[in-house]
């Protein structure tokens, strides 16, 4: 899994994690249906994105999900997936994209690709991607041959680039590519009105994946010496981050000139996490909303720092739970403020504990299935219940995506994506 829009599912309301689910699992099953087994390795968050624009368009029919058998990466349950032409859509951008990479990375000559054998299978692979992701654009009306020109550009483009270059000039084939995959949703919903806004949207989108690849990037490509855009045209990571925030604003107001039947999904990814993402990359914060005024270790929360009447109300319950007693008799065994401490929990009853070769048998089938990385599974060894590796984010109780204390405005002035009350109009 690849891409720069990557959302925890504990910030996503359990419909929208559905939703989400649906249509990451639609693009993998339509790679696997349209273009065979191996082709579902470039399943990617991004390309998804396509799939959900579509939908979001599109009037809901009887037929825009079915239900997929048991697979590994849902811990082997069952679980509705999207269908139709935006997953379609989706599957043959991320081929093209995906061969594009492919070719760079051969240019570049990365890890095994330095090796002739290896390069000039990766080459055929792509190559293969390349024909098949035509194919399947064409059945959608769809053009491919704009992303390939995109990316035949872009190698010469960054030839070309050098210290005192627009750093602009560097992203524009990547913003053509994505602006043409946007705005083509628009054709296959039956929205025509919607190509220009979705197109600006996508053309932002691509300048923000461009960019905060470079970002990532920018450390391991200067102790390898491979080329990075902000090293090669001398641009600073706070030029970079303005440029970020800018593409961002830009996407929310596109997406308000687009028509949607449904696109709460759409403004979550495009609006919350794309911007999750930006400070996920330039490793800044966004401001957290505890239901406690105070942080573990007495400190004031990003906004109580910032508003006085804010610091006035934490101040109110600090001093509520500093002076005197809690009510109640201070030495009852149940009451938080005793010398006992608070209530103890009953004793979990005994486990029957698997043996060692058993637990490591079951282990391995757990380790084969990736129930250990997503989902919930029974402990091998002493049965108890624990949450898979994906689970283990830095998301908090509230959906601090909506970066409420600072810049929301009234970006989410019509959608219910969240249920924070932190002052703003989410």
């Amino acid at each position: 899994m690849f891409g720069i829009v990557r959302p925890c599912a504990h910030r996503l309301s359990e419909g929208l994690r559905t939703e989400w689910m649906a249509h990451l699992c639609g693009l993998c099953l339509a790679l696997r249906s349209d273009h065979g087994q191996f082709a579902r390795i470039v399943t990617n968050y991004d390309g998804l994105i396509v799939s959900v624009l579509t939908e979001a368009q599109a009037e809901r029919s009887t037929g825009w999900r079915r239900t997929a058998g048991p697979c590994p990466l849902r811990s082997m349950r069952t679980a509705p997936v999207a269908r139709g032409e935006g997953a379609r859509l989706a599957a043959a951008v991320s081929l093209v994209l995906a061969s594009a990479k492919v070719r760079d990375h051969i240019a570049d000559q990365d890890g095994l690709l330095r090796r002739r054998p290896v390069a000039a299978a990766a080459r055929r692979v792509a190559a293969g991607w390349d024909r098949a992701g035509a194919r399947a654009g064409a059945e959608l009306g769809f053009d491919t041959a704009v992303l390939v020109d995109a990316v035949d550009r872009q190698t010469g483009v960054e030839r070309l680039a050098g210290p005192g270059t627009p750093l602009l000039t560097v992203t524009e084939p990547t913003e053509t590519a994505t602006a043409a995959a946007f705005a083509h949703t628009a054709a296959l919903a039956g929205w025509p009105q919607n190509a220009e806004p979705l197109a600006e949207a996508g053309r932002l989108f691509g300048r923000l994946a461009h960019l905060l690849d470079a970002v990532e990037d920018q450390e391991a490509d200067a102790a390898s010496g491979a080329w990075n855009p902000l090293t090669a045209t001398g641009t600073s990571r706070a030029e970079a981050r303005r440029l970020c925030d800018d593409a961002l604003r830009g996407v929310r107001l596109a997406l308000r000139d687009a028509e949607f039947t449904d696109d709460k999904l759409t403004h979550v990814l495009l609006v919350h996490e794309l911007r999750r993402s930006v400070d996920r990359a330039f490793a800044t914060q966004t401001c957290s909303h505890q239901a406690d005024a105070r942080r573990p270790g007495g400190d004031l929360t990003d906004r109580q720092q910032t508003d006085p009447s804010a610091k006035g109300d934490a101040a109110g319950l600090r001093q509520a739970g500093s002076f005197g007693p809690p009510p109640g008799n201070p030495y009852a065994p149940n009451n938080p403020g005793s010398p006992f401490g608070p209530p103890q929990p009953p004793p979990e009853p005994p486990r029957d504990r698997r043996g060692l070769i058993t637990g490591c048998l079951v282990w391995a089938g757990l380790a084969c299935t990736c129930q250990m990385c997503c989902g919930t599974f029974e402990d091998p060894w002493s049965r108890q219940r624990r949450e898979g590796l994906c689970s283990q984010c830095d998301c908090s109780d509230c959906c601090d995506a909506c970066d409420c204390c600072s810049n929301c405005g009234d970006c989410c002035s019509s959608c219910d994506c969240c249920d924070c009350d932190c002052g703003c109009d989410c």
